[in-house]
């Protein structure tokens, strides 16, 4: 069965200007799905913009990372006045089975969902790129900081929904 995530995400903070870092939002995702492939419930799988298929973790015993039945069907990034926005679709196939380790019966989307969301940026200073991520499971607010000059690149202030839309 075809099941379609929303993920969306918000950053505010100095985006323009001279001491802006030209923060923007890269076209990887991770995110939690119950895997029919290797029949293991909660595997981090890796999504990429115009990838065919996504990459699952897979277990630790038996199928190691292999390719998997989804993709990223919308990808759209805003930005404005301090604010920095993501709202993805994310596209997945979806069968009941129950998980080969411990008997849970998999769910769409999984009992824990989770996402990790990259963003990359430029230093003006050091003239360096720079990378970070975002997670569903960090505390906040939280303020990512440029590792080259250590000035305030955006705040993360709310968490990353994630909604089944199907």
């Amino acid at each position: 069965m075809l099941r379609t995530a929303e993920i969306t995400a918000e950053l505010t903070g100095p985006f323009a200007g001279d001491n802006g870092h030209h923060l923007h939002w890269s076209s990887q995702l991770e995110f939690t799905v119950d895997c029919f492939v290797c029949g293991r419930t909660g595997r981090t799988q890796v999504f990429e913009c115009g990838a065919e298929r996504a990459l699952c973790s897979g277990s630790r015993t038996g199928l190691q990372r292999h390719r998997t039945a989804g993709r990223i069907a919308a990808y759209d990034t805003t930005s404005g006045p301090g604010r920095l926005y993501l709202r993805a679709l994310v596209d997945f196939w979806w069968a009941p089975f129950e998980d080969a380790r411990n008997s849970r019966p998999a769910v769409a989307p999984t009992s824990h969902p989770w996402v990790r969301l990259h963003l990359r940026s430029y230093c003006p200073e050091a003239k360096e790129a720079a990378t970070y991520s975002i997670q569903t499971n960090q505390g906040r607010p939280r303020e990512l900081r440029c590792p080259h000059c250590d000035s305030g690149a955006a705040t993360d202030a709310a968490t990353p929904a994630i909604r089944l839309l199907n």
